[in-house]
Protein backbone atom coordinates (compact mmCIF):
# COMPACT_ATOMS: atom_id res chain seq x y z
CA UNK A 1 0.00 0.00 0.00
CA UNK A 2 1.15 3.34 -0.66
CA UNK A 3 0.64 6.49 0.57
CA UNK A 4 -0.10 9.80 -0.73
CA UNK A 5 1.83 12.79 -0.41
CA UNK A 6 0.41 16.61 0.59
CA UNK A 7 1.31 17.40 -3.15
CA UNK A 8 -0.54 14.14 -4.81
CA UNK A 9 -3.56 14.70 -2.42
CA UNK A 10 -3.98 18.36 -3.84
CA UNK A 11 -3.45 17.62 -7.13
CA UNK A 12 -6.41 14.79 -6.71
CA UNK A 13 -8.60 17.26 -5.50
CA UNK A 14 -7.69 19.93 -7.78
CA UNK A 15 -8.67 17.17 -10.83
CA UNK A 16 -11.54 16.14 -8.85
CA UNK A 17 -12.95 20.27 -8.75
CA UNK A 18 -12.12 20.25 -12.48
CA UNK A 19 -14.40 17.63 -13.39
CA UNK A 20 -17.25 18.42 -11.37
CA UNK A 21 -16.67 22.21 -12.94
CA UNK A 22 -16.82 20.39 -16.54
CA UNK A 23 -20.07 18.18 -15.50
CA UNK A 24 -22.02 21.27 -14.19
CA UNK A 25 -21.08 23.27 -17.28
CA UNK A 26 -22.10 20.20 -19.43
CA UNK A 27 -25.83 20.23 -17.73
CA UNK A 28 -25.97 23.44 -18.07
CA UNK A 29 -25.02 22.96 -22.09
CA UNK A 30 -27.69 20.66 -22.45
CA UNK A 31 -30.11 23.09 -20.45
CA UNK A 32 -29.32 25.51 -23.19
CA UNK A 33 -29.57 23.11 -26.03
CA UNK A 34 -33.04 21.73 -24.74
CA UNK A 35 -34.34 25.76 -24.58
CA UNK A 36 -33.09 26.23 -28.06
CA UNK A 37 -34.70 23.19 -29.37
CA UNK A 38 -38.00 24.30 -27.89
CA UNK A 39 -37.23 27.42 -29.85
CA UNK A 40 -36.67 26.01 -32.63
CA UNK A 41 -39.71 23.71 -32.65
CA UNK A 42 -42.26 26.66 -31.81
CA UNK A 43 -41.04 29.08 -34.75
CA UNK A 44 -41.00 25.65 -37.06
CA UNK A 45 -44.73 26.12 -37.44
CA UNK A 46 -45.86 29.66 -37.90
CA UNK A 47 -49.58 30.26 -37.51
CA UNK A 48 -50.73 33.59 -38.76
CA UNK A 49 -53.86 35.08 -38.54
CA UNK A 50 -56.01 35.24 -41.68
CA UNK A 51 -58.66 38.67 -42.82
CA UNK A 52 -60.95 35.48 -43.14
CA UNK A 53 -62.34 35.52 -39.65
CA UNK A 54 -61.76 32.40 -37.53
CA UNK A 55 -58.75 31.47 -40.40
CA UNK A 56 -55.39 30.61 -39.94
CA UNK A 57 -52.52 30.33 -42.32
CA UNK A 58 -49.81 27.39 -41.94
CA UNK A 59 -46.73 28.16 -44.19
CA UNK A 60 -44.68 25.45 -44.67
CA UNK A 61 -41.07 25.49 -45.06
CA UNK A 62 -38.09 23.56 -44.35
CA UNK A 63 -37.30 19.99 -44.32
CA UNK A 64 -40.66 17.45 -43.59
CA UNK A 65 -40.40 14.23 -41.74
CA UNK A 66 -42.71 12.17 -40.02
CA UNK A 67 -41.63 14.40 -36.37
CA UNK A 68 -42.32 17.32 -38.72
CA UNK A 69 -45.25 16.38 -39.72
CA UNK A 70 -46.84 15.07 -36.31
CA UNK A 71 -45.54 18.69 -35.02
CA UNK A 72 -47.41 20.24 -37.50
CA UNK A 73 -50.56 19.00 -36.78
CA UNK A 74 -50.03 19.04 -33.15
CA UNK A 75 -49.70 23.14 -33.06
CA UNK A 76 -52.73 23.36 -35.57
CA UNK A 77 -55.04 21.23 -33.63
CA UNK A 78 -53.69 23.34 -30.48
CA UNK A 79 -54.26 26.78 -31.89
CA UNK A 80 -57.61 25.74 -33.64
CA UNK A 81 -59.01 24.35 -30.61
CA UNK A 82 -57.65 27.33 -28.15
CA UNK A 83 -58.64 29.92 -30.91
CA UNK A 84 -61.80 28.37 -31.65
CA UNK A 85 -60.49 28.26 -35.55
CA UNK A 86 -62.83 26.75 -37.75
CA UNK A 87 -60.49 27.14 -41.44
CA UNK A 88 -57.05 25.90 -41.77
CA UNK A 89 -55.05 26.88 -44.99
CA UNK A 90 -51.89 25.24 -45.27
CA UNK A 91 -49.37 26.43 -47.71
CA UNK A 92 -47.15 24.02 -49.83
CA UNK A 93 -45.51 26.36 -51.96
CA UNK A 94 -42.00 26.98 -50.32
CA UNK A 95 -41.76 23.05 -50.57
CA UNK A 96 -40.04 20.46 -53.29
CA UNK A 97 -39.01 16.97 -53.21
CA UNK A 98 -35.79 17.78 -51.43
CA UNK A 99 -37.41 18.82 -48.42
CA UNK A 100 -39.45 15.84 -48.17
CA UNK A 101 -37.26 13.27 -46.63
CA UNK A 102 -39.80 10.35 -46.99
CA UNK A 103 -41.28 10.54 -50.20
CA UNK A 104 -42.68 7.25 -50.18
CA UNK A 105 -45.09 7.98 -47.07
CA UNK A 106 -45.79 11.99 -48.02
CA UNK A 107 -49.36 11.00 -49.10
CA UNK A 108 -50.03 9.29 -46.07
CA UNK A 109 -48.81 12.35 -44.50
CA UNK A 110 -51.26 14.36 -45.66
CA UNK A 111 -54.27 11.76 -45.61
CA UNK A 112 -53.44 11.71 -41.72
CA UNK A 113 -53.08 15.56 -41.26
CA UNK A 114 -56.34 16.26 -43.11
CA UNK A 115 -58.34 13.25 -40.87
CA UNK A 116 -56.72 14.95 -38.17
CA UNK A 117 -58.00 18.20 -38.23
CA UNK A 118 -61.06 17.18 -39.73
CA UNK A 119 -62.08 15.06 -36.89
CA UNK A 120 -62.16 18.54 -35.07
CA UNK A 121 -64.64 19.54 -37.58
CA UNK A 122 -61.80 22.29 -39.11
CA UNK A 123 -61.92 22.78 -42.58
CA UNK A 124 -58.33 22.48 -43.91
CA UNK A 125 -57.61 23.88 -47.13
CA UNK A 126 -54.17 23.09 -49.21
CA UNK A 127 -52.50 25.30 -51.34
CA UNK A 128 -48.80 25.08 -53.01
CA UNK A 129 -49.07 21.87 -54.65
CA UNK A 130 -46.95 22.17 -57.52
CA UNK A 131 -46.65 19.63 -60.41
CA UNK A 132 -43.57 17.89 -58.63
CA UNK A 133 -46.00 17.48 -55.23
CA UNK A 134 -49.21 16.73 -56.81
CA UNK A 135 -47.61 13.94 -58.84
CA UNK A 136 -45.38 12.27 -55.71
CA UNK A 137 -49.09 12.55 -53.90
CA UNK A 138 -50.44 10.53 -56.20
CA UNK A 139 -47.67 8.09 -55.79
CA UNK A 140 -46.91 7.90 -52.44
CA UNK A 141 -50.44 6.54 -51.15
CA UNK A 142 -52.57 9.17 -50.93
CA UNK A 143 -56.02 6.95 -51.89
CA UNK A 144 -58.74 9.26 -51.89
CA UNK A 145 -57.79 12.54 -53.00
CA UNK A 146 -61.67 13.51 -52.99
CA UNK A 147 -61.09 14.63 -49.12
CA UNK A 148 -58.36 16.63 -50.29
CA UNK A 149 -59.62 20.52 -51.02
CA UNK A 150 -56.62 22.05 -52.58
CA UNK A 151 -55.94 25.70 -54.19
CA UNK A 152 -53.28 26.77 -56.45
CA UNK A 153 -52.45 29.80 -54.55
CA UNK A 154 -53.52 31.41 -51.10
CA UNK A 155 -55.53 34.15 -53.10
CA UNK A 156 -57.59 31.68 -54.43
CA UNK A 157 -58.19 29.89 -51.42
CA UNK A 158 -59.22 33.00 -49.51
CA UNK A 159 -61.85 33.69 -52.22
CA UNK A 160 -63.31 30.39 -51.83
CA UNK A 161 -63.56 30.87 -48.31
CA UNK A 162 -64.98 34.59 -48.63
CA UNK A 163 -67.55 33.53 -51.28
CA UNK A 164 -68.42 30.53 -48.66
CA UNK A 165 -68.58 32.74 -45.57
CA UNK A 166 -70.67 35.58 -48.13
CA UNK A 167 -67.54 37.66 -47.51
CA UNK A 168 -66.66 40.57 -50.16
CA UNK A 169 -63.31 42.68 -50.60
CA UNK A 170 -64.31 46.18 -50.47
CA UNK A 171 -62.32 48.94 -52.52
CA UNK A 172 -61.47 52.16 -50.56
CA UNK A 173 -61.34 54.94 -52.86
Amino acid sequence: MRLLTISEGSYMSSEKEQIADLQAEILELKKQLEASAEIIKEISVPIIPSIIPDTILVPITGRLSSERFDQIISKILEVSHSDEISNVIVDFSAISEKEIWELDLFGAYIHNMTSAIRLMGIQILYVGFGPALTQLLVTSGLTNNNDIQSFLTFRTALQYLMSQKGLEFEQQI
